[in-house]
């Protein structure tokens, strides 16, 4: 009769203790101390990390890097911007006194003609004259600072450049014009520096035409 023929049986998986006993075995036959067998993995993560793991630490270390040398080239720029604001100011300062230092040292001869008038011991008449004088040079230093007067009496009244403080009633002069200045105004090139305070003319005859 035809022997059977038999079947090989898949062998099994050794059990976690089978594995065991089986280190045990061949440690002891090779001399050396068994090694337990681990069924876990490591407690330790990182020995563990994916590649994906890896990229993510590196961008994030990347991306704390630019943001580092962002704030330290914000730092640098706010402590640049507050040097040139104080410089600024400095300059402002000092270029204000130097003008006006120089206005005021065309006014010094002035002043001292001023002074020299009240020392004086002339007549009345003398003393008018030296006062004449005195304006007519405070006049030159105005124009050489482009300060002019604003011209007032026969003009037409301009409401830009002159205040009115009352009406005159006047025939020989037209209507709305100015009759009388009460205060110089003046003008530094086209800027008002103030105006001319006048009186202006009531004509009532042009009115009634």
């Amino acid at each position: 009769m035809p022997e059977k023929e038999t079947q090989s049986k898949p062998v099994e998986p050794l059990k976690f203790e089978q594995a065991a006993l089986v280190e045990e075995m061949i440690s002891e036959a090779a001399g050396e101390p068994a090694q337990p067998v681990e069924s876990e993995k490591s407690s330790n993560p990182s020995e563990y990390a994916t590649s994906g793991d890896v990229v993510d630490r590196a961008e994030f270390d990347q991306l704390k890097t630019e943001r580092d040398q962002l704030l330290d080239r914000l730092a640098r720029l706010q402590a640049e911007f507050e040097n040139a604001r104080k410089r600024a100011d400095r300059d402002r300062i000092s270029d204000r006194e130097h003008a006006t230092g120089s206005v005021v040292e065309q006014f010094l001869p002035v002043l001292d003609n001023f002074e020299l008038a009240l020392k004086s011991e002339g007549t009345a008449e003398q003393l008018r004259s030296g006062v004449e004088l005195i304006v007519k040079k405070m006049e030159d230093v105005l124009r050489q600072l482009h300060v002019h007067a604003i011209p007032a009496v026969g003009e037409e009244f301009d409401p830009r450049c002159h205040e009115a403080l009352g009406t005159v009633e006047r025939l020989d002069m037209p209507d709305q014009h100015v009759a009388e200045e009460i205060r110089r105004g003046y003008k530094l090139r086209q800027k008002l520096l103030r105006p001319a305070l006048v009186r202006v003319v009531s004509n009532p005859k042009q009115k009634s035409e």
